[in-house]
């Protein structure tokens, strides 16, 4: 099999996180405007429930799957064999899960059983995913095309469907049923790539202890994504403030999925090279990935904070004025979540080091807990943001210090510098723009689009070797076009 390439499949990957960025920019303030903060806030909190069975069913398969298909990419009869055996796995115990989730949620008596109904089909829908196959064999083409599809296909039902306030079964629907024929369409490549084999039972759970392995770290990382909104949830009985911290929460992460998506095309390309001990090769993905993350998290965070204040009335309407904080406040994690996931996601798991990983996320998990509990009742949702952002420093932190053997830190620090002084400048400009333009939705079009133009021309200036390698890269393979 040919080595995919993983320009192209960043790229390919690229794409869909930016139309993944673009479509909720064009749902949510629709979505937020017809069914208001409330319903807001009991989707966000009836989704951290589901989320815990869905973790639960799925055991870690997902990042063990792709981990292990990508060891065995060049031969087709055994990482056939391993597809079948993990999927079979994933399909009992997401059954279990499933199980245990009617019997305390859909059958019980509570104020949202109905979306919870609804939910049960999210747990059928995850364990018919096999897009980690994929991912595996660094086949990103098929997923983002996939994915692509069913994001513009259930942005354009929720403008048709939801109408009123009413309506919020119908927007659980749209998401768990766009989910279920999502990785429904995947299965149609899937005999393309696998051949046929036997299939032993006693096979199957040999992947058990490994997958729990991995669905430790997970656990740990879903208590410090999913359970800050339950947790508000619980402490605080308003869940309009479970809506605010929802609406903030999920603009950060639909910036973070761009800082993030190379680790998603890293992890399987780093596992095949550690699979042939080429750990020069692993080290220099490594640097350059960090240097893709410093070049986009830090004007990234400058800019929220500059433009959420003006932002959050225009894009949500009256009713949302408390989500203009938590941006603020939660804004850091693109830069402490960006460089844990280069370390975690694209070193420690790809290396089977998964005890460390595991570790730093444990730490995060509990430092989160710890602060959710002191901060939430008193500050509510904005607790909550800061609890999120002090566990995340300290998953880098604890990451960083295992890593300091392996990765020259002092370098990536070096790495870093070099993106201060453009966003300090971009920052400065964009600042003294915005006091001349107002608060029209034209003027934070206009400071974004200064702000891009400013840091662009500072890091030409001062000739960042990063972004001169990229355009130079570029002007070639343009020049190659060209000529052919």
């Amino acid at each position: 099999m040919k080595k995919p390439n993983v320009k192209k499949n960043y790229i390919y990957n690229l794409i869909y996180q930016v139309v993944a960025i673009i479509l909720p920019i064009i749902s949510t303030p629709y979505i937020s405007k017809v069914l208001g903060a409330k319903n807001i806030g009991i989707y966000g909190y009836t989704l951290s429930i589901s989320a815990y069975f869905v973790l639960a069913g799925t055991l870690g398969m997902t990042l063990y799957g792709q981990r292990e298909i990508a060891y065995l990419q060049k031969d087709k009869e055994k990482y056939s064999k391993v597809f079948f055996e993990v999927f079979f796995l994933k399909l009992i115990v997401m059954s279990l899960s499933a199980l245990v989730f009617f019997i305390f949620f859909v059958k019980g008596n509570n104020h949202y059983n109905l979306f919870y109904k609804i939910l049960l089909l999210e747990l059928l829908a995850n364990a018919l995913d096999v897009s980690w196959f994929f991912q595996g064999l660094e086949e990103f083409k098929k997923t983002v095309i996939r994915n692509l599809i069913v994001k513009i296909v259930s942005v354009a039902c929720i403008f048709i469907f939801v109408k009123e306030k009413t309506d919020l079964p119908i927007y659980f629907l749209i998401y768990v049923l766009s989910i279920l024929v999502g990785n429904l369409t995947l299965w149609i490549s899937v005999p393309k790539y696998v051949c046929k084999t036997k299939v032993e039972f006693k096979n199957i759970f040999r992947h058990l202890p490994p997958t729990f392995i991995m669905f430790i770290p997970q656990v740990a990382i879903q208590v410090y994504t999913v359970l800050d909104r339950t947790m508000i949830g619980r402490i605080i009985e308003d869940k309009t403030q479970v809506g605010y911290y929802t609406q903030g929460e999920n603009l950060i992460k639909l910036l973070l999925t761009i800082i993030t998506s190379l680790g998603t095309v890293m992890l399987p390309r780093i596992a095949s090279s550690f699979a042939e001990k080429n750990y020069d090769k692993i080290r220099d993905y490594i640097y350059k990935a960090f240097n893709l993350v410093f070049l986009l998290s830090f004007p990234m965070i400058a800019g929220i904070v500059l433009v959420a204040d003006i932002f959050v009335p225009k894009f949500f309407g009256p009713g949302y004025d408390g989500v203009a904080i938590i941006m603020k406040v939660i804004s850091p994690i693109l830069l402490f979540i960006g460089m844990s996931n280069v370390i975690g996601m694209q070193y420690l798991l790809p290396t089977k080091r998964q005890k460390e990983f595991t570790t730093s996320v444990i730490v995060g998990a509990c430092v989160n807990f710890v602060i959710n509990l002191i901060l939430i009742r008193k500050y509510a949702a904005v607790g909550a943001a800061i609890g999120t952002v002090i566990a995340e420093a300290m998953v880098t932190l604890v990451q960083m210090i295992f890593v300091r053997k392996d990765l020259k830190i002092i370098h990536i620090f070096k790495i870093g510098i070099h993106y201060v002084l453009p966003t300090v400048i971009m920052t400065v400009c964009c600042f003294l723009l915005k006091r001349q333009v107002g608060t029209s939705a034209k003027a934070i079009v206009l400071i974004a689009g200064f702000g891009v133009f400013v840091y662009g021309i500072c890091l030409l200036f001062f000739k960042n070797q990063f972004v001169m390698d990229t355009l130079n890269s570029l002007i070639n393979r343009f020049k190659k076009i060209i000529k052919k």
